[in-house]
């Protein structure tokens, strides 16, 4: 179904998909196609893109705090030495998705993203040389103009899996690509489709 763009009470026009949710549409003003270069970062959204699959990204978000709890503020170190005890754990942990296999491939991404630190080229510098280092601007009109995937999406998902990595098809990295500012997807007349590229990501607060 084709959407196009919503004038919202506070005058400001989005992309239709956050709705009216207070939590969405934050989510959609300062993260959602915001270019992120950061590594740990990036393996943060992949795994929880990856959670996302089969469901929708507000269901993860709502959660997100909880993931971030309850895999160690997604530190790849500590989740590559989760063991059966920890995994466990997880399954019975009700504040994140228990799928087994996400969690498992959580754990074999961490130690993929590892190898890519410790031998290079690093994480970020990975994934934005196939974008030459700067975001590809879209100029959508309405969401049905907007692909699922792309062939880039599907040759960063062959190199991904080639590496180890888990749930990156060409879909997730997709929306993975788009979430992290790689391509600017937001509707030409949404109020963050001129400016997103230039807004600069601030660092989050590492969870205690």
């Amino acid at each position: 179904m084709s959407r196009a763009p919503r004038l919202h009470p506070d005058g400001k026009t989005r992309c239709p998909w956050p709705g009216e949710d207070p939590l969405y549409v934050a989510y959609h003003d300062t993260e959602w196609g915001v270019p992120e270069y950061d590594d740990r970062a990036l393996y943060e959204k992949l795994i929880l893109d990856g959670f996302q699959a089969g469901l929708s990204w507000i269901t993860i978000l709502r959660k997100r705090d909880n993931f971030r709890k309850a895999f160690d503020d997604f530190q790849p170190e500590k989740i590559a030495r989760y063991n059966d005890k920890k995994v466990h754990a997880l399954m019975n942990d009700a504040g994140i998705v228990r799928n087994r296999a996400k969690i498992d491939g959580a754990i074999l991404s961490a130690k993929s993203y590892l190898d890519i630190m410790e031998k290079g080229p690093g994480f970020s510098k990975l994934l934005w040389d196939f974008m030459d280092g700067r975001p590809k601007v879209n100029n959508f009109k309405t969401t049905a103009s907007v692909p699922a995937s792309t062939p880039l999406s599907t040759q960063i998902s062959k190199e991904l899996s080639s590496r180890g990595f888990k749930f990156v098809g060409p879909t997730i990295v997709y929306a993975f690509m788009e979430a992290t500012g790689m391509v600017n997807d937001h509707l030409v007349d949404c109020h963050c489709h001129a400016s997103c590229g230039k807004t600069q990501r601030k660092p989050r607060l590492k969870a205690k």
